[in-house]
């Protein structure tokens, strides 16, 4: 319980008066604040008793600025980084550059706010002055899911008892969601494969017929295909910063089968190449280390664009147009969901559902609300 007394004394002649609240707070330590008036004492008494009956009384939140939790913060990432804890310099970066560009700006920031003063009014109107100063509806909610994990990491360190960020929505356009992915016509990518030189031109393929990822494609080893079986497992990805790691989730490791085509191309490359132990890298630069992704599409990938008459597509488009030929061939949308990688067949359906027949569609869409509804619907 929490007490308030009063205190009288004397400086410089001047007689003075204050209403202190002493207490003890949840980890047994004594805890004391001094206040004007009786009234103000009498609220604070009343609020950190009922903070502490809740269990979510915390001494460090009227104390620590959000600056200094993301002081924290950081450095709790550059040590995940350094113990390679599912932590990459990448990640670290946007972090930083969220903190530092937005979370802690000058004008539109919150740095100087205690932890205590967050609130999820507090964290919406954060919001609004961002999308005010130009921020782009995802650029926005990366920001707010960065200071949520701040404030996770706040949390963990007994610094704040909830995360008022939590449940903090960013509301896009009326149309959001509704553009279906559209991927490559053949015409257009034969067009694309005709000018390009030969290297570059298997890239193009792999990368259309595999479905993988640019990380995943730069990290792919020659032991990663077995040419008996014409297979390709899929295993690690490489950032720009040629840190290799796990693909983005579980499911992101996978076997990709192969067409004949394909095979006997890299069986063809692999016998040119300099780099072809099973260590080695299927596609390198010039000494045998990872292909600088943003240089290859820089310099030799969107200049194909120029010579020929065809829309314009970025490198990820050809990750689509395999997903595309695989639901035209007519597998499965649980195998598209296998080959591509995906967390879920819901994922699958949202990005690539319009592509499916419609009674595919249909049965997918049965299959996912039978598993989302037996047993459930039983219960009531």
């Amino acid at each position: 319980m929490a007490s308030v007394r009063k205190r009288t004394w004397i400086t410089g002649g001047e007689t003075k008066t204050a209403w202190f609240v002493d207490y003890y707070d949840s980890r047994a330590q004594r805890q004391r604040k001094h206040f004007a008036n009786k009234k103000a004492a009498d609220a604070f008494r009343i609020s950190v008793e009922g903070q502490l009956a809740s269990g979510i009384y915390r001494p460090d939140a009227s104390k620590l600025t959000l600056k200094a939790a993301c002081k924290g913060f950081i450095e709790h990432c550059e040590g995940r980084l350094r113990r390679d804890e599912r932590m990459t310099r990448k990640m670290l970066t946007v972090y930083q550059g969220h903190i530092n560009n937005h979370i802690l700006h000058v004008e539109h920031g919150i740095a100087a706010w205690r932890l205590s003063q967050l609130t999820a009014r507090a964290v919406g109107d954060f919001r609004d002055r961002l999308r005010n100063a130009g921020a782009s509806v995802p650029t926005t909610r990366k920001i707010l899911a960065t200071l949520h994990s701040v404030l996770e990491y706040a949390i963990s360190q007994d610094w704040i008892a909830a995360n008022p960020a939590r449940g903090v929505k960013v509301i896009g356009p009326r149309n959001e969601g509704s553009k279906k992915i559209v991927p490559p016509h053949k015409a257009e990518l034969n067009r694309i494969i005709g000018e390009a030189n030969p290297i570059l031109r298997l890239m193009i393929l792999f990368a259309a017929s595999t479905g993988a990822r640019a990380g995943e494609q730069w990290a792919a080893r020659w032991g990663d295909i077995d040419f008996e079986k014409a297979q390709l497992r899929i295993s690690r990805r490489v950032d720009a910063y040629g840190e290799e790691g796990p693909p983005k989730t579980a499911a992101g490791i996978r076997t990709v089968p192969l067409s004949a085509q394909l095979v006997s191309v890299l069986k063809a490359w692999k016998l040119q190449s300099q780099f072809s132990k099973p260590e080695d890298l299927i596609f390198t630069n010039r000494v045998g280390s990872y292909v600088g992704h943003d240089n290859l599409i820089k310099r030799q990938f969107l200049p194909l664009f120029a010579n020929v008459k065809t829309k314009r597509f970025n490198w990820h488009g050809l990750r689509h147009f395999a997903v595309s030929t695989w639901i035209e061939a007519g597998l499965s949308p649980k195998t598209v969901q296998t080959f591509a990688g995906h967390a879920s067949l819901q994922v699958t359906m949202d990005r690539y559902g319009h592509l499916f027949p419609s009674e595919d569609h249909k049965r997918a869409m049965d299959h996912i609300a039978t598993t989302l509804f037996t047993g459930t619907l039983s219960e009531h």
